[in-house]
């Protein structure tokens, strides 16, 4: 099988290497907006460098990963949807439902397929606290809290092109939320604070953010969010129902310290980061994507699920700035 990588930074370098690993990838092509860089990660995994992004379209490949900029997201995923190419992208497909909405429509003027990155849904404890929900294990669920704590905060310059705290983070909770529950959100109330480092002030983003979430059965969640967290990388969900409770996320590495006298100490080596924490889950959604683009698999998150964790989104963004609850029925794509 031929693939095509479009786009070679941290997670395209990651994505890169386990497909050069994949037993069923024949050749793999990468290519980036710094071709300098396509061409030392090429040399590095034993790959193929593009010239640029027409040669990955011209060079009959079987599948496209996208891990581009996401101001590329979109364009692209309509171009290898009007070539017949299956296409793997990290989220989110745009910024905004509008940019997200065209490209879905040129996946399905083409009879394409569009896996999107939540690899949370991949993740061991995700499935378990999914098939323990589903199974009726907890009982009737009542209540679900999810944070993301990012160590420290991206670079300055990132913060204007990410979306803001509950589009390029929190959307991957609000994701696993609708995918371990099996339910809908039916409203947010969400507030956020810039206390942190100015730079969160100057691109109009907060460095932490709660949102208060009423799903469709009256399950109550909680979202959190910072991009503060000194402590290491954390990234939970806890999950209590009428006879039991589970904690996705809580393991040896975790940066929590108990305060109580015969509580667990704080770890030796707490998760750093995303790709540590959750590798072996790229793995598997890469994995998956080889298989859906053979045709032996249905595909397991397509362009919808990315609409509606954006939805999520959108509704919590309206709420921070209106500082009101707001329903998902107010945000348009429903």
């Amino acid at each position: 099988m031929r693939i095509g990588l479009i786009g070679t930074g941290r997670i395209g370098s990651f994505h890169a290497a386990a497909l050069a690993r994949h037993p069923a990838v024949d050749a793999l092509l990468v290519a980036d907006a710094a071709p300098e860089r396509a061409a030392e990660l090429a040399g590095r995994i034993g790959a193929s460098a593009a010239a640029d992004v027409d040669a990955v379209f011209a060079g009959g490949m079987d599948a496209v990963v996208i891990t581009a900029a996401t101001s590329a997201h979109a364009e692209l995923i309509g171009r290898a949807a009007r070539a017949g190419l299956p296409v793997f992208c990290e989220k989110p497909i745009a910024l905004d439902i509008e940019g997200t909405l065209a490209a879905l429509h040129a996946v399905e003027q083409a009879g394409s397929v569009l896996q999107l990155g939540f690899q949370r849904r991949f993740d061991a404890g995700y499935a378990a606290a999914r098939e323990a929900v589903r199974g009726g294990r907890l009982g009737r669920l009542h209540t679900v809290r999810a944070l993301t704590s990012d160590p420290a905060p991206p670079p300055a310059a990132y913060l204007p092109l990410s979306g803001g705290l509950y589009r390029d983070c929190l959307v991957h909770d609000f994701d696993a939320l609708r995918w371990v529950t099996g339910r809908e959100v039916r409203e947010v109330y969400a507030v956020g604070s810039d206390a942190g480092p100015a730079m969160f002030r100057e691109a109009d983003d907060v460095d932490t953010a709660a949102a208060v979430l009423t799903l469709d059965d009256g399950t109550l969640a909680t979202a959190t969010a910072t991009r503060c967290n000194g402590a290491g990388y954390d990234v939970r969900m806890e999950l209590a129902g009428e006879r039991d409770q589970l904690a996705v996320g809580w393991d040896a590495r975790t940066p929590l310290t108990s305060a109580e006298p015969t509580g667990p100490a704080a770890p030796a080596d707490p998760w750093p980061g995303f790709l540590d924490r959750f590798a072996p889950a790229y793995e598997a959604e890469l994995a998956a994507f080889v298989e859906v683009a053979q045709g032996v698999r249905e595909n397991p998150c397509d362009g919808r699920e990315a609409l509606h964790a954006l939805r999520i989104a959108e509704a919590c963004e309206v709420s921070r700035r209106e500082r009101r609850p707001v329903r998902l029925t107010e945000i348009e794509g429903g």
